[in-house]
């Protein structure tokens, strides 16, 4: 009479003819994922450093505020001001985002799988299952500061003539285009 065995008692009963030494390599290799957790930590850290960096901005923002409209001092350029700092706060925030998803993506490709997350009924933007899907999450963020960041860099530049003013319109076009096909055929 013929055995069949299933593909995991393959793996069992090729396990037990493994030498010793390529057991422990194997060991050894499989654990260097572990290397992650560096990216994962300062990743984490980076992103903390943001929010508060960009926090602070923001609470200058609004001392600058109180002191424009109480303080007596009336800034000619306020608005201006206001305007920038505020774009600059979120592209920090949004930067921010971006070294959290990248370190839950990295650890739970590399590592384990965050069991309070699988728990929680809190939004799963935090959940990554494969490198393409860390990618387009990261892709999407990103996009949105190149974006933010345009509109800051635009705030700041005076237009000498009808050419100048056209191509800042077919910048406005071409990121418009690109949010577009990047949200094309998703579930949004």
């Amino acid at each position: 009479m013929h055995e069949t065995h299933t593909p995991e008692e393959h793996r069992a009963i090729d396990a037990a003819f493994q030498p010793w030494y390529e057991k422990l390599f194997e060991g050894v290799l499989w654990n260097t994922r572990f290397f992650v957790l560096l990216a994962v930590i300062f990743s984490m850290i980076g992103g903390i450093a943001l929010f508060i960096v960009a926090s602070i901005d923001i609470s200058h923002v609004a001392g600058s505020v109180f002191d424009n409209y109480f303080g007596g001092q009336h800034a000619a350029d306020f608005h201006e001001f206001l305007v920038s700092n505020l774009i600059g706060a979120v592209d920090l925030y949004l930067m921010a985002i971006v070294m959290f998803i990248f370190g839950f993506g990295l650890y739970e490709l590399f590592i384990s799988q965050i069991d309070i997350a699988q728990k929680s009924t809190a939004s799963k933007i935090l959940e990554i299952h494969s490198l393409d899907e860390l990618k387009d999450k990261l892709a999407k963020v990103i996009l949105m500061v190149l974006i933010v960041s345009f509109f800051k860099r635009v705030l700041h530049t005076d237009y000498n003539g009808a050419l100048e003013m056209l191509e800042f319109s077919g910048s406005i076009l071409a990121l418009s285009l690109g949010l577009y096909f990047m949200h094309k055929g998703g579930n949004h």
